[in-house]
């Protein structure tokens, strides 16, 4: 039988936590038998979970001789590694182990360095700080999850569920994959990546700042068909100012910031209005509801019919 190990760390999140423990402990092969054992373990036996505290059956020790370690994610990501903990782990990868993290479960498996020349993913608000932390990690704030054979990483939350039913069809194959995934009644895909989930918003200005009274009007002013030189002339500036104070300001360009305000006022029409996808794209500013459609799935990773069924 394949055994899966959790590790539980010091302000482990419940849910991330949970979900390897629920998903694999139901799984069941073919002839009813159970596909997985699952152990919780944790470096101490008594671990703060938040809103309650848990004392974990298995010690560290726990992590030896399983088939696959769990890390999920915790409320402080920027919490050090113990010694202890990194030192099992890569004892772990090195003995072959499969290791895989959930939400910010990524950060103390960045601090072991076994993602180092990897792609991973994390939750996306949190895809910045991992980035900045472990530069030598190529960070997908994208995806729902990355698999590199024997290191995995996944998004937020349910992104987890995703991640585990992901592993089971890997190792039993997709029937019983998609028996997990029923009695977790979740798709065993989802369409798309974690860019559909976030909030695709301008970026943050300081109040006060010379690009606020703009960035007013041009969230007034979505549906116009705009050009650089509208905006500039609207901010009263060259073209090449323009830009420049932009990019000093939000980091972006005029455009690109256009675009996403755009897309995120799509998303907010897709989800509280029954408008049609042409009649949202025209109202978004987009001539087409071709050149809607595309730019949409390129900044969430799904067509706007998709996110309508999902967040509707």
């Amino acid at each position: 039988m394949h055994t899966v190990a959790v590790l539980a760390l010091d302000q482990v999140i419940p849910f991330d936590l949970s979900t390897p423990i629920e998903v694999f402990a139901r799984t069941r092969l073919p002839d009813g038998r159970p596909g997985y054992q699952v152990r919780v373990c944790a470096e101490q036996p008594d671990i703060d979970a938040g809103a309650f505290r848990l004392r974990a059956p298995w010690e560290l020790d726990g992590l030896k001789g399983a088939d696959t370690i769990i890390v999920p994610g915790t409320a402080d990501p920027a919490a050090p590694l113990t010694p202890a903990v990194r030192d099992a782990l890569r004892a772990a990868a090195k003995d072959g182990t499969r290791i895989a993290s959930i939400c910010s479960g990524a950060f103390p498996l960045a601090a072991t360095g076994l993602l180092d020349g990897l792609r991973a993913t994390t939750h996306w608000i949190a895809a910045g700080l991992l980035a900045a932390a472990h530069p030598a990690i190529e960070v997908d704030p994208d995806v729902l999850y990355v698999d590199n054979g024997q290191i995995l990483t996944s998004a937020g939350a349910a992104a987890g569920l995703d991640l585990c039913l992901h592993m089971i069809r890997s190792d039993y194959g997709s029937a019983v994959a998609a028996d997990a995934a029923r009695l977790s009644v979740v798709p065993l895909e989802r369409e798309g990546g974690q860019a559909q989930f976030i909030v695709h918003d301008h970026m943050p200005t300081p109040r006060g700042s010379a690009l606020e009274p703009l960035l007013a009007w041009l969230q007034d002013n979505l549906s116009r068909d705009l050009t650089l030189a509208d905006i500039a002339a609207q901010a009263g500036v060259s073209t090449r100012t323009l830009i420049r104070r932009f990019r000093e300001q939000t980091g972006v360009t005029p455009l690109q910031w256009l675009h996403r305000a755009r897309i995120r006022q799509a998303q907010h029409l897709l989800e509280t209005t029954r408008h049609s996808v042409e009649r949202i794209g025209a109202q978004v500013g987009f001539g087409s509801p071709t050149a809607f459609r595309d730019r949409f799935r390129r900044t969430t990773g799904v067509s706007p019919q998709t996110y309508r069924r999902s967040f509707s």
